[in-house]
Order: structure tokens, then sequence, then C-alpha cells
């Protein structure tokens, strides 16, 4: 089984749409500029977003606003390589809602990526 903690970037490079909506956690993955290009549909479900309204937009200043900080999104534009996980509190169009973020980055690759476990 792929797991929060163990699924690899190149896991998530070659997944088919439909494996990683079945994955129990929400996957984001956006472009070098922050556009979103992947919404799995267990974030689209948590989070109570419709993939089509956040595919395409700047996820940290149109979809996660609550990430666009020294934490998450400054990490992506300071770290040339990222495989972290941190414990976070979302709260934008929701009660605070602590979750767990993986945050994973590669050089040679330029797709970036955030799992959120809630």
């Amino acid at each position: 089984m792929l797991s929060f903690e163990t699924i690899s970037l190149d896991t998530l490079l070659t997944l088919e749409a439909d494996h990683l909506d079945a994955l129990p956690f929400g996957v984001v993955g956006f472009s070098p500029q922050g556009l979103v290009e992947i919404y799995n549909a267990t974030e689209s479900q948590l989070a109570g977003l419709q993939r089509e309204t956040v595919l395409g937009t700047h996820y940290f200043s149109v979809t996660a606003q609550c990430m666009n900080n020294f934490m998450v999104a400054q990490r992506f534009e300071d770290e040339a390589e990222i495989d972290a996980i941190i414990d976070y509190v979302l709260t934008l169009r929701m009660r605070p809602t602590p979750v767990r973020l993986r945050l994973l980055k590669a050089p040679e690759i330029d797709r970036r990526y955030i799992l959120i476990q809630r």
C-alpha cells in the first residue's frame, strides 16, 4: 500500500489519475510557477473545493493562502530538494484543522507536491 510517509516522488509522477484519486490523503501537484496541475479527489472532497476550480490556479495565492508563508511556500523557493513532513494547521475556508503536510521537490523534476494527511 502506498502510504503518506513512504510514497516516493517517482511513484507520484507515474500514478494514473484514478490511482491518485484512490489515495487516502490529499495530493496537490504544481508547477515551478505554483500553478496546480494535480488535485486528487481525496483533497477535493476534504477541502470542499471542486477540482475544476483549482486546476490551473496559483496554489499559494488563490487556493491555499494559509500555506503562503516561510513554512511551506517559501521552502519550495529556497530549497533545491525537499522531502519533509511537518505538522500544520489549515485555516482558510474552514475552522482550524490540524494536518500533516509532506513537501516533495527534487532538482531534476519540475513538478512539486504537497501531500495532506488529515
